[in-house]
C-alpha cells in the first residue's frame, strides 16, 4: 500500500491515546485499516507532565495500530487540548497588488499568514487562524471569496492560542516515539468534524466533549467557528470524587461510574446497593445507587455550569446567536447515565449524544460508535483533507452525503433512549388500552339491556 493512500489520527488524552489508521473509499466515506489503543499515564489535564511515559504509551498505541492494519505509520495528525488554550476575535486586510485578477487561495494564505504575525502574551504560540467571514472592497459578508476581483481582501478571524512550552512537549514526545506530526490540530474542532452535520452547524450548535481531564468546547453558527475553549474538568475529577465519597479505591471508582453512575440522583431507588469487595480480608462495602448518583450529579453540575458560563460568553442565549440545534454531548464522558436529561435541564437547551461512525464505512461490529472515538476519528478527518490538499484530489462534499446516514443513526439513537428510559410508559400504554375496551363492552351491555326493558 501507498504511504499517500492513508492517514493516522492520534489522539493524546489524560486517560487513554489512541491512534486510527483510516483512508477514503470511493464513495468519499472512511475506511478504518486498523485502531490502537493504550492507556495515557503521562497526561494531565490534557498537558503533558510525564515525557517519558507519554511517549511510552504512543509506542504502545501506534504499534497496536501497525498491528492491525498491516501499514506502516510515520506521520500523524495529532490533537491538542488543556486549561492553557485560549481565543481570540481578529481582523485583518491585505492590499492586493492586481485587482484585475480573481481572489485565489494564495491570496487567503497571504492574509492568514499575516495574522500569525500577531504579537501574542509571552509564551504563547498560534495553533489555528480560522477565517469566519470575508469582505472584499465594500462587500461584506462573504464566505467564499476565491474567484472574485477586488484590491482589498478583508476578513474577521478566530485566532486559537496556546502555550509554547505545552505545545513543544506535544511535538517532542511525537518526535520521539519514531513519528512525524503532520498536523496540530484543537480537539474540539476535531471532534466537531466527526460528530456535526452542516445542517447543526448552520443552525447553531455547541459541541460539549466531555474527556477524562478536559471538557473541549466548540460553538458554531452559520457554519461558522464562533467560540472554542478548554474548561479543565473532565470525567476523571468524578471518578476521583466517588473514590473520595464513597472512600474505595481508584479502580473501583472507575468501575462504579461507568457501570452504575447516574448524572440524576432523583431517577434511582434508595434500596438499590452494589457490593464493594473489601481490601485484603476486609468486609465487603455496599454503597447506594442513589447516594452515588448524588456525588456524581453535584461535580457534573459544576461542570454544565460552566459550559452554560462559556454558552453566555458567546452570547448563546441572545436571539441572533440563538444555537438552535442545541448541544452535541460527546467524549468518554457522555456515556454517563441520563446526562442527555441533566444537559437540557441546566442549559435549556435540547441535547443529544454525538457519535463517532456517522463517516465510517466498515464499522460493523460499532466498536468505534462510542463518542470515546469523536476526537481520534476527526484527527483521522483532518489528516486525509490534507493529505487530499496536497495529492491535488478534489473530494466530493462529504457533508452534503451524510444527513442520510445521520438521519438514520439519530432515529436509531431516540429510539434506543425510549426504550431504555420509559419502560414504564410502554408498558402502561397495553393496560389502558384493555381499560377502554373493557368499560366500551360494559356500555354496550348496559345499553343492550336497557333497550329490553
Amino acid at each position: 500500500m501507498e504511504n499517500h493512500e492513508y492517514s493516522v489520527g492520534l489522539d493524546i488524552g489524560t486517560t487513554k491515546i489512541v491512534a486510527i489508521v483510516g483512508r477514503r473509499n470511493a464513495h468519499g466515506k472512511i475506511e478504518v485499516l486498523g485502531v490502537g489503543k493504550a492507556k495515557s499515564l503521562g497526561v494531565h489535564k490534557g498537558i503533558v507532565n510525564n515525557i517519558s511515559q507519554t511517549i511510552q504509551s504512543i509506542k504502545s498505541a501506534v504499534a497496536e495500530a501497525h498491528s492491525s492494519s498491516g501499514v506502516p505509520i510515520h506521520k500523524v495528525t495529532v490533537g491538542i487540548a488543556g486549561k492553557h488554550i485560549r481565543s481570540l476575535q481578529h481582523s485583518d486586510y491585505i492590499m492586493r497588488e492586481n485587482p484585475d485578477q480573481y481572489i485565489t487561495e494564495d491570496d487567503i494564505e497571504k492574509l492568514k499568514e499575516q495574522v500569525k504575525k500577531l504579537v501574542m502574551l509571552p509564551g504563547e504560540e498560534i495553533i489555528h487562524v480560522l477565517p469566519q467571514e470575508y469582505k472584499v472592497d465594500s462587500e461584506g459578508e462573504i464566505q467564499e471569496p476565491i474567484g472574485m476581483h477586488g484590491k482589498r481582501l478583508e476578513a474577521n478571524f478566530h485566532v486559537v492560542v496556546g502555550q509554547m512550552g505545552s505545545i513543544r512537549n506535544i511535538a517532542r514526545c511525537v518526535r520521539e516515539a519514531g513519528l512525524e506530526m503532520e498536523s496540530l490540530t484543537l480537539e474540539p474542532l476535531a471532534s466537531s468534524e466527526s460528530v456535526l452535520t452542516k445542517e447543526e452547524k448552520e443552525a447553531g450548535v455547541a459541541i460539549v466533549d466531555i474527556g477524562g481531564g478536559t471538557t473541549d468546547i466548540a460553538i458554531f453558527k452559520d457554519n461558522i467557528i464562533r467560540h472554542t475553549c478548554v474548561i479543565p474538568y473532565g470525567g476523571g475529577i468524578i471518578t476521583d470524587d466517588i473514590k473520595e465519597g464513597c472512600s474505595i479505591i481508584e479502580k473501583h471508582a472507575e468501575q462504579l461510574k461507568v457501570k452504575f453512575g447516574s448524572a440524576v440522583p432523583d431517577l434511582e431507588k434508595e434500596s438499590t446497593f452494589v457490593t464493594i469487595p473489601g481490601l485484603h480480608g476486609r468486609a465487603d462495602k455496599e454503597i447506594s445507587l442513589k447516594t452515588l448518583a448524588q456525588v456524581v450529579n453535584a461535580r457534573v453540575e459544576e461542570i454544565l455550569e460552566m459550559v452554560n458560563t462559556e454558552l453566555k460568553a458567546y452570547g448563546a442565549f441572545e436571539q441572533k446567536k440563538k444555537l438552535i440545534a442545541g448541544i452535541v454531548l460527546t467524549g468518554g464522558g457522555s456515556n454517563l447515565r441520563n446526562l442527555r436529561q441533566l444537559a437540557n435541564y441546566t442549559t435549556g437547551f435540547d441535547s443529544r449524544i454525538g457519535f463517532a461512525n456517522e463517516y465510517v464505512s466498515n464499522d460493523k461490529n460499532q466498536y468505534l460508535k462510542g463518542p470515546e472515538f469523536a476526537t481520534a476519528i476527526g484527527l483521522l478527518m483532518e489528516s486525509l483533507k490534507i493529505r487530499d490538499k496536497k495529492t491535488g484530489i478534489e473530494q466530493p462534499e462529504e457533508k452534503e452525503q451524510s444527513p442520510v446516514a445521520i438521519q438514520t443513526e439519530t432515529t436509531t439513537e431516540t429510539v434506543e433512549f425510549r426504550t431504555e428510559e420509559t419502560p414504564e410508559i410502554q408498558e402502561a400504554k397495553p393496560k389502558a388500552n384493555r381499560l377502554t375496551i373493557g368499560q366500551k363492552i360494559m356500555e354496550s351491555v348496559k345499553k343492550f339491556f336497557e333497550e329490553v326493558e
